[in-house]
């Protein structure tokens, strides 16, 4: 610290007169909080927003005066100095309440700011020079600031350690809430509801949300709420959702939905997230009971997209995949099953596949080779004949059990090589493929 080459600001006439000036503030200790209180509410507006602690936020004020000036007046040396117990409370309460660290941070500065002015008043008012009260303005310009700086280390100590202790009882909190819900068993919605910060009797839609194979963050739980409030954004829910981490790159979550009976995942879906991000979503379900099963879907749903791989897309809805998902809780008879009901056809290489998809489309539009031709944007007679093809590797006509067929076509085209035969590479398979296209070039 650079001193005044004339006047010692720790000499005896500096800390007197300093001692001096802090005990007439002091006096006016009332009025001297209070000003830097209201300053603080006018300048941040995150506190004044926070009615239930209010009060404690006066009480922080008082004690931090108090014991600033208590220091100046009595040289107290900084290094044995607590921070008020009022002071820390009201740091654990911004922090259960989630109020962002900033704001308290700057409420420290800002009070330094005002209290430094009610000093520097009071010193004018009392130097007998300028050289001494240019000594006693850099003194007490040093220990106001020691005071803020190590004040403030401990309140962003007791905040970080509250807050953590808060997430952690609050997220073991809603996970039990939770798994009441999930169970089935009767349970006390309102206190549930409480809780959760969420309306249970109400629509909502489960979905599970979760990082694919990419090479993953340390902070994996922060990115898929962000994914999460994001798609809430996207489809205009009634409120927060309920967001609880399962692992470190897995999350469910409920959007709440309102009044409203119907849910666009494609509206809402992964647009605007990250490319790693994959989401489940269940269908729109009512109350508590809504509740478990659209939940119950998502997870349905997730299975789905995980036995798929990469073939599956990042948005899965049950919707799309209700009967592979519930094909996929018999997982030792869905590919046996699979096999045998689409013979060659099961095949897992590129010529069967166009095979399957055209085989799936038309029994879709049923049997419609114009509508089928439409959708893939083919000529109607390779339809026609890919669909010859497909028969021939099924062993009889489409016709014949259309409804396995169909039902093993949906399962192939979501899970792939999961329900599928490896390919034989035979030479007459080969040559098959290469000529595929020739009905349509015919045709021309």
């Amino acid at each position: 610290m650079c001193k005044n080459p004339q006047v010692d600001t720790d000499g005896p006439a500096v800390t007197g007169l300093m001692a001096d000036v802090a005990a007439a503030v002091g006096r006016q200790a009332a009025v001297v909080s209070e000003d830097v209180y209201q300053v603080i509410l006018r300048e941040i507006p995150e506190l004044r927003d926070d009615k239930p602690v209010l009060a404690l936020l006066a009480s922080s004020v008082d004690s931090n005066v108090d014991t600033c000036l208590q220091v100046m007046q009595h040289r107290i040396d900084l290094g044995a100095v607590q921070a008020p117990a009022a002071a820390v409370e009201y740091a654990r309460r911004l922090a259960q309440r989630g109020t962002p660290l900033t704001a308290l941070l700057r409420a420290y500065r800002v009070g330094h700011t005002c209290l430094s002015d009610w000093l520097l008043k009071e010193l004018a008012q009392q130097a007998g020079d300028a050289e001494m009260m240019s000594a006693a303005t850099m003194s007490m310009s040093r220990i106001v600031a020691g005071y803020i700086d190590q004040t403030s280390e401990k309140m962003v100590a007791a905040y970080a350690e509250e807050r953590e202790n808060w997430l952690r009882n609050r997220s073991a909190a809603r996970a039990a809430r939770v798994r009441d819900l999930l169970s089935g068993e009767r349970t006390d919605v309102s206190a549930a509801e409480v809780v959760l910060g969420y309306r249970l009797r109400q629509y909502h839609v489960g979905l599970v949300c979760w990082v694919g194979d990419a090479a993953r963050t340390a902070d994996e739980i922060t990115r898929l709420e962000r994914a999460i409030s994001h798609v809430a954004a996207q489809a205009a829910c009634h409120g927060d959702p309920v967001f609880l981490p399962r692992d470190e790159s897995s999350a469910w979550a409920w959007l709440p939905l309102g009044i409203r009976d119907t849910f666009d995942a494609a509206e809402a879906g992964t647009a605007g997230l990250d490319v790693d991000i994959r989401v489940a979503f269940g269908d729109a379900a009512k109350g508590t009971t809504g509740f478990r099963i659209t939940h119950q879907q998502a997870i349905a749903a997730q299975a789905v997209a995980l036995a798929a791989g990469s073939a599956a897309p990042r948005a899965v809805t049950f919707s799309q995949v209700a009967p592979v998902a519930m094909m996929l809780t018999s997982k030792e008879l869905l590919r046996p099953w699979v096999l045998s009901t689409l013979a060659g056809l099961a095949t897992d290489d590129e010529h069967h596949a166009r095979l399957r998809e055209t085989l799936l489309v038309f029994l879709r539009s049923g049997g419609s080779y114009k509508t089928t031709a439409q959708e893939l944007m083919l000529h109607k007679n390779t339809v026609q004949y890919r669909i010859r093809k497909a028969e021939e590797s099924l062993g009889r006509p489409v016709g014949d059990n259309r409804h396995d067929v169909e039902l093993a076509l949906e399962a192939s085209h979501w899970l792939g090589s999961y329900v599928l035969r490896p390919p034989a590479a035979s030479t007459g398979e080969r040559v098959s493929s290469l000529h595929e296209e020739t009905p349509r070039a015919r045709s021309g």
